[in-house]
């Protein structure tokens, strides 16, 4: 099963949104926001529908069917896992047309005990990302009527690993402490390329995956803001900015962090491309409340009144919506989970060189940004943005005995 690519251009347009509003190191998946936020706008009204609606990016109706395709899609994609989960008290009773759009095997119930309510969510969270996030990011009260949450988990091994080395750089603050760098050459030059953006150029290279789940990293020129880096990958997917490709890049500095050259050598070579980057390991939390504006839900947050009569006739505002996410990049593979929830509460030059070859050498040693996404749906899964990378390793003499 495939996604529609008016569903991919939706979730990857508020990928590109919320990197507009990232300044310093974070991960964020919208894919795990736009289900959520789909489920909702079904259900509102009013002043709360609409800004729900302009921030899908998609009428209402077509949402509600895309959301319930994607989330399908998702579950066939290899190297990852997704879920939906509902919980609400006892006492609320749903709309059926609401939760029958829902996941049979969805829902659950909140007891009302803080204690034991927060004990199953966190289970349930461990259990959907294999213990890679072990807490659910939603505030529980004594008004919470509702959680609506979702987990997407992704993993992949690289075709070609690389090899750890420490970094060597010139960017002060990953020179002061020893970095751990990556690094691989191959001969397939077409992995990196140059796009021109409004903003400034941007070097593309992609890592690909086993599992067709992919990740794009994103050097742009030094001032270039997470939001105009990120921006740019988005649209270079969805072929609104073109790519020059490695083979076709004139000899020189061509772009950020990207050299070519003409190289002698002895004896015929084929042309190489020598990548280097960094490891990263991150963690990150994300209170969607303090980005109404951009998730739709400036109106959902108002709690003297309510604002979803489709899912139930018991008055429901928003109370919480937050993501924890983690991205990690390493020399064999790469691997991601976020879970979302929202929390509904009660309203209210050597000699005789005889022969030429091009070698490309690619370089992402300061701050950058990196899509996962699925290669054939060029689906956005995790984004980020890169400013501390994994410390290099030191070892004792101890450690070797």
């Amino acid at each position: 099963m495939g996604v529609a690519s008016t569903t991919v251009r939706a979730v990857n347009g508020l990928t590109a949104r919320w990197a507009g509003a990232s300044e310093k190191g974070t991960a964020f998946s919208a894919a795990g926001v736009w289900p959520l936020l789909a489920h909702l706008a079904d259900g509102a009204e009013g002043a709360a529908r609409a800004e729900l609606t302009e921030a899908l990016g998609l009428p209402i109706g077509q949402a509600k069917a895309a959301a319930r395709e994607l989330l399908a899609a998702m579950g066939t994609m290899g190297g990852l896992d997704t879920a939906l989960g509902l919980w609400t008290k006892r006492t609320l009773q749903l709309r059926q047309e609401w939760e029958a759009c829902l996941p049979a095997d969805a829902h659950g119930v909140l007891t009302g005990d803080p204690v034991a309510d927060r004990q199953a969510l966190d289970a349930w969270t461990v259990k959907r990302t294999g213990g890679l996030i072990e807490r659910m990011p939603v505030t529980l009260t004594e008004d919470t009527e509702m959680v609506l949450a979702s987990a997407l988990t992704l993993r992949t091994k690289w075709l070609s690993p690389f090899d750890e080395t420490e970094l060597e750089t010139a960017y002060e603050p990953w020179a002061t402490e020893p970095r751990l760098g990556l690094r691989r050459c191959s001969a397939v030059l077409d992995r990196v390329g140059v796009a021109d953006t409004p903003g400034g150029y941007v070097t593309e290279l992609k890592v690909l995956g086993n599992n067709a789940l992919d990740v794009h990293l994103l050097l742009g020129e030094e001032g270039m803001k997470p939001g105009q880096v990120l921006g740019a990958g988005v649209d270079i997917l969805a072929g609104r900015r073109s790519v020059v490709p490695g083979p076709r890049l004139p000899y020189g500095n061509v772009g950020p962090g990207l050299w070519v050259e003409k190289v002698r050598c002895t004896r015929p070579e084929p042309p190489s491309l020598d990548v280097t980057t960094v490891a990263y390991d991150m963690k990150a939390s994300h209170d969607l409340l303090k980005l109404h504006r951009l998730f739709g839900l400036t109106t959902a947050r108002d709690s003297t009144r309510g604002h979803f009569p489709g899912i139930s006739a018991f008055p429901l505002a928003i109370g919480s919506a937050e993501q924890n996410t983690m991205a990690r990049f390493g020399a064999l593979g790469f691997e991601a989970a976020s879970v979302t929830a929202f929390g509904a509460v009660a309203a209210g030059g050597p000699p005789d060189l005889r022969y030429v070859t091009t070698s490309i050498s690619a370089a992402f040693d300061r701050p950058f940004g990196f899509l996962a996404l699925h290669r054939h749906t060029r689906l956005v899964l995790t984004a980020g943005w890169i400013t501390d990378p994994l410390p290099y390793p030191r070892y004792d003499e101890e450690d070797w005995r």
